[in-house]
């Protein structure tokens, strides 16, 4: 009988004992209690780096409206062939397209270089008879009086134009080694248009360039 009884007890023994690890415990006085991270399971966000410098969506292109009203304040006068070449741009017509295209294709790149072109030549031209800054578009920042040789502007009045003309088109000023390179295309820009007696053609081949820079017309 004893025997049994011995038995029973030691049979007992690894319950009890389970049923006592599974005993919570106060935590310690001060401390808290571990929390899993919830945010184990995050996928992480791609290295910039290897995204062009972006990560999320791919850019929009503006719409053709959108082009419009940009084009009119940005260089202040509309591009002329605009309407005509709207379906082409991605305008829907509502008969056969029912959403604009927003996308930007090759065909959007060069008919917009055609138009750039256009109020580009057309708004520094009317520039060389503007002595008043403030009805300049393209050449605020130059002194009051008419344009003269832009191959004998300082450092900081080429700085003051490309900064200014950046913030304009994109919205961002130019800094670092994109400012140095903005202002080195000015000044061959320049040296080219004092050449051939065209000083009109430095600020259009900048204006140009800065419209049909992705930056303007996509977001």
């Amino acid at each position: 009988m004893r025997r049994l009884v011995a038995l029973a007890l030691l049979a007992l023994a690894p319950a009890c004992s389970k049923s006592a690890d599974k005993t919570p415990t106060a935590p310690l006085s001060g401390t808290l209690e571990p929390v899993a991270n919830p945010h184990d399971a995050v996928t992480p966000l791609p290295d910039p780096e290897l995204q062009k410098g972006s990560v999320g969506r791919a850019p929009r292109r503006i719409t053709v409206s959108q082009l419009d009203q940009s084009i009119r304040t940005t260089v202040g006068r509309p591009w002329a062939s605009l309407d005509t070449l709207a379906p082409s741009l991605g305008r829907a017509d509502f008969a056969n397209i029912n959403s604009e295209n927003t996308e930007p294709n090759l065909v959007f790149a060069k008919f917009l270089e055609d138009g750039a072109r256009e109020v580009c030549m057309a708004q520094a031209a009317a520039e060389l008879t503007l002595t008043d800054p403030n009805t300049r578009v393209l050449s605020r920042t130059l002194p009051a009086g008419a344009i003269g040789d832009l191959t004998k502007l300082t450092d900081a009045q080429k700085t003051d134009l490309v900064v200014y003309l950046s913030t304009r088109f994109w919205g961002a000023p130019l800094a670092g080694d994109e400012q140095l390179k903005w202002k080195n295309f000015f000044t061959q820009a320049a040296t080219r248009a004092e050449t051939i007696k065209k000083r009109d053609q430095a600020f259009a081949a900048v204006c140009i360039a800065m419209m049909t820079d992705s930056r303007f017309f996509t977001y």
